[in-house]
């Protein structure tokens, strides 16, 4: 229900009045007459992370009041108010305690006890068995001195022990609830419900039932469910979760659009090119699932430890309590024991790795990159070196006009002729003609009989005049001659790894294009950034070395190895493995999958083949390639935090756990200490997102020679005839 449809309780359903409340639950907003209905809707109708904060809020209220009461109480005690004449008011103050703590300790203490009941079932014991120890230690010894007219009672340390624990996790599930939030549109992808149009008729179904062609509605505000194309209407779309673009879109009809975008201010007819399912949104949704369920290697050290030390402490908590006795009364002797149990509760230590992790997974995947396993985070934090696939990793992958070489022939006339022989063609080659012709608004010439030659190129007539385009075998078939200078040029050209298209016309080769797979506009600013951050960068390609080195020296790197099969790539990263340490792989094909598997760490781009994607650790958005430093800032900085995370837990809990047993803490203090402790690993982990989001680098003009200029085979040939700006596509 919407806060801004509908002017009644969420929970009530009485009207709210001039005060309501507006809170995001569940991603969705709600409106609420006072905070006790927020509370009371979180507790029934919220998922498992707000739900547990309200139910945590709760028991801290009701314990609140009741440890408020016991302290105060306490106080009197602890002054001698009822000394002399009142002192026969003590046993039933003493009484009254022991009536207080036994709900307080019931209502905070019960998570604890379960807890603790449910791993012991399974052989293990946990951080709560600490707590539940000493705190069942200290009411069971205050509930027989109260049987026994003892003056010494400690209900009010049971009580503010599990006061202050509860404060500490609740603190914890506010958090977790927040990163919760922060990830819900990455972990309802299929559950969303899409407005269906079949018949003329609107019906509501689940994502996952959606089938390919369908047409789904939707309208302003909502989010895109599905991928597809528009059929009717036009909006503004902000597609950043996906893609990483920070700038809304126009969208028209015939557009694409992607699942998980929103849809800002028109209402979108979307027909569906695939099925709900199987939409990158939902893939991120289970990616992100899978790899929350897993435990990174520093998670497994840190449970592994917390296991070990929880008996240990239990012993010295012990042995603690038997050295005092000797020199102590007992009831002091077991307060300095349970103040050692307290303050030795590992609880920041099991918050360390996973909050810092869940949250680093959270920022990635809101830029649409996936992560299989949060081990990969720690991997990238640890990487030395970075090895590239050449062709669709740092170059387009496709063929583009580069070079128009001309003998006598106007430049234009040299592609008029060539776009009119390949019009209808839907070859690679045939694309980039085109394409070329259309960046240089240079109209195709009406061409008749065309007729093709099998691997060799394309025949017509313009006008009655033959005219042909292809290579040069086919204008030596046709007899048709061409001039020293352009052959120099061609030869040139094809030296370094051009492809060539020979146009001829009026019995010679009048022009030559120069084909190439050029590097993507963001590839040289995103190896700077690397580079920057301290990694080696290297290029792995099969193609020829000299346009290796070509496409090397555009995008910044000067260790090549080209002419490799994807074997000798394996073994040339092991030797960069055994060389310089962990290596990642970015590539983008079916013969990059086998290196990928090998790799430390490996890279694909979001165009990558489906084999090359499973292989890969790491999934970048489709022209993400530019988000390479910034995936490897957030890896940075999640191992960082991790690392400060387990220093202060352990540093804080040793320091602490030597004073406890030494006698300077009370229990009381030890548990004040230990959720201060918690607190500080919380606050330094939500500290990741603070990191900047990621910022696409600026890309120069990309630009086409012609007129017969010399090719430029170090960089990207400059000319003021023709200005194509390459933009990334996130």
């Amino acid at each position: 229900m919407s806060a801004q449809n509908n002017a009644f309780c969420s929970h009530c359903l009485l009207p709210v009045g001039l005060r309501a409340m507006q809170r995001t639950i569940d991603g969705e907003e709600h409106t609420f007459c006072c905070y006790g209905c927020c509370i009371a809707f979180q507790v029934t109708r919220g998922r498992s992370e707000e739900s547990e904060a309200a139910w945590l809020l709760v028991r801290l209220g009701v314990g609140a009041f009741l440890s408020m009461n016991i302290m105060l109480l306490s106080l009197l005690v602890y002054t001698g108010t009822f000394s002399g004449s009142d002192d026969y008011m003590l046993p039933w103050i003493h009484a009254l305690l022991w009536l207080f703590a036994t709900p307080a300790v019931l209502i905070l203490g019960g998570p604890f006890l379960s807890e603790t009941w449910s791993h012991a079932l399974k052989g293990r014991l946990t951080s709560s068995a600490l707590i539940v120890t000493g705190v069942a230690a200290a009411y069971l010894y205050s509930a027989f001195a109260v049987l026994e007219g003892s003056t010494h009672v400690y209900f009010d340390t049971a009580s503010m022990v599990l006061m202050l624990f509860t404060l500490g996790r609740y603190l914890e599930a506010t958090s977790r609830a927040k990163a919760a939030r922060d990830l819900e549109a990455l972990l309802t992808a299929e559950s969303e419900i899409a407005t269906v149009l079949a018949g003329g008729v609107e019906t509501r179904r689940p994502v996952r039932e959606i089938l390919a062609a369908m047409l789904v509605r939707v309208r302003p505000g909502e989010r895109i469910l599905v991928d597809g194309v528009i059929v009717e209407g036009d909006s503004v779309v902000d597609e950043a979760m996906m893609t990483g673009e920070s700038r809304p879109i126009q969208k028209a009809a015939g557009m694409q659009v992607i699942a998980g975008s929103i849809n800002f201010d028109g209402v979108l007819l979307i027909r569906c090119s695939g099925a709900g399912s199987d939409t990158r949104w939902a893939r991120i949704c289970r990616s992100v699932r899978d790899a929350l369920s897993h435990r990174s290697p520093t998670q497994r050290i840190a449970d592994r430890i917390v296991a070990l030390s929880v008996p240990l402490v239990l012993a010295f908590g012990a042995l603690t309590i038997a050295h005092w006795a000797q020199s102590q009364t007992f009831d002091r002797a077991l307060l300095i024991g349970l103040a050692v149990l307290v303050v030795a509760c590992p609880c920041a230590v099991g918050l360390a790795a996973p909050l810092a992790t869940t949250l680093g997974i959270g920022r990635l995947a809101r830029y649409g990159c996936l992560v299989r396993d949060p081990g990969i985070l720690e991997m990238l934090a640890a990487l030395r070196c970075v090895a590239f696939d050449k062709t669709g990793t740092l170059t387009a992958g496709r063929p583009q006009v580069v070079g128009i070489f001309t003998d006598k022939a106007r430049p234009e006339e040299v592609l008029s002729r060539a776009s009119g022989l390949e019009w209808h063609s839907e070859h690679a080659v045939a694309t980039a003609i085109i394409a070329a012709a259309t960046t240089l608004g240079v109209p195709p010439d009406e061409t008749l009989a065309i007729r093709a030659v099998p691997g060799r190129g394309v025949r017509g007539t313009v006008g009655g005049e033959p005219v042909a385009a292809g290579s040069a075998a086919l204008m030596g078939d046709l007899g048709w001659a061409i001039s020293p200078q352009l052959q120099e040029r061609a030869r040139i050209c094809e030296a370094t790894g051009h492809s060539l298209v020979h146009v001829g016309w009026n019995g010679r080769v009048q022009g030559v294009l120069s084909l190439d797979d050029t590097p993507r506009p963001e590839a040289h600013a995103t190896i700077e950034e690397l580079r920057s951050r301290g990694l080696e960068v290297v290029l792995l390609t099969g193609d020829l070395v000299e346009a290796a080195r070509r496409i090397g020296a555009t995008v910044g790197i000067d260790d090549i190895r080209a002419g490799l099969s994807p074997e000798a790539k394996q073994h040339v990263l092991n030797r960069l493995r055994h060389n310089r340490g962990k290596v990642a792989m970015v590539g983008d094909g079916l013969n990059d999958s086998l290196v990928l598997a090998d790799a430390d760490v490996g890279i694909a781009v979001g165009s990558a083949t489906d084999l090359a994607r499973e292989t890969s650790a790491l999934v970048l958005p489709e022209g993400g390639l530019w988000m390479l430093p910034w995936v490897i800032d957030i890896a940075r900085a999640v191992r960082w935090t991790i690392l400060t995370n387990l220093l202060w837990a352990f540093g804080y809990n040793l320091v602490a756990l030597t004073a406890a047993a030494l006698g300077l803490l009370q229990p009381i203090l030890a548990a004040a200490i230990m959720a201060g402790s918690s607190i500080l690993v919380v606050m330094n982990s939500l500290r990741l997102q603070r990191v900047p989001d990621p910022d696409p680098p600026y890309h120069p003009l990309f630009k086409i020679p012609v007129g017969g200029q010399e090719p430029n085979h170090t960089d990207q040939p400059n000319t003021s005839a023709v200005k194509a700006e390459y933009q990334p596509t996130a």
